[in-house]
């Protein structure tokens, strides 16, 4: 018997936290089944979805006390396993959003997204200077899932809305059916 969870770190950015933690599951028996890291500042933040067996609890536990002791800050969610969710039917697109950066962008595409039911599975951010003006560009890129019921005409116009009144491009392609 596997227990699923959602594991949480953050702590300050320096060479070998990956292997530090990857090799604490391993020693424990845990499987890390899907993982997304980033270094957001000077801090580094890691969020993990780990099986082990129930039994490993204790040292599960153990291993976290020794990540809170090294200065990380860490959190653990019990979850359900993989794909509980069933988004079947629904349509996947591909979003790609950039321009200038201000304030709100993330969320009045969020909050489109939101008022039309689509499903954010992935987003990433980021922001760099253009090469030759210094300007401070902004970038996203994401994954939705779009409900069947859904008219593919209304949402899209929706985002095209958004990203004009962010005065900000974007892109909404089809994207293949598997996460990659």
């Amino acid at each position: 018997m596997s227990m699923t969870l959602v594991f949480t770190l953050t702590g300050t950015d320096r060479i070998g936290i990956v292997d530090e933690i990857t090799r604490s599951f391993l020693e424990i028996g845990g499987n890390i089944e899907a993982s997304r890291m980033a270094r957001l500042g000077g801090e580094f933040a890691v969020i993990m979805l780990v099986t082990l067996p129930v039994d490993k609890q204790s040292a599960l536990d153990q291993t976290v006390a020794d990540l809170v002791r090294r200065g990380y800050k860490v959190t653990t969610t019990e979850t359900k396993a993989t794909g509980v969710v069933s988004h079947r039917d629904w349509r996947p697109y591909r979003l790609e959003v950039s321009g200038a950066d201000h304030e709100g962008i993330v969320n009045r595409i969020a909050h489109t997204l939101s008022e039309h039911g689509i499903n954010i599975e992935t987003a990433d951010t980021d922001s760099n200077h253009a090469p030759n003006s210094g300007i401070l560009l902004f970038n996203m890129r994401a994954r939705v899932l779009v409900p069947p019921h859904l008219d593919e005409g209304s949402w899209r116009q929706a985002l095209t809305d958004a990203a004009q009144e962010q005065h900000v491009d974007i892109v909404i392609e089809p994207a293949p059916e598997a996460l990659s």
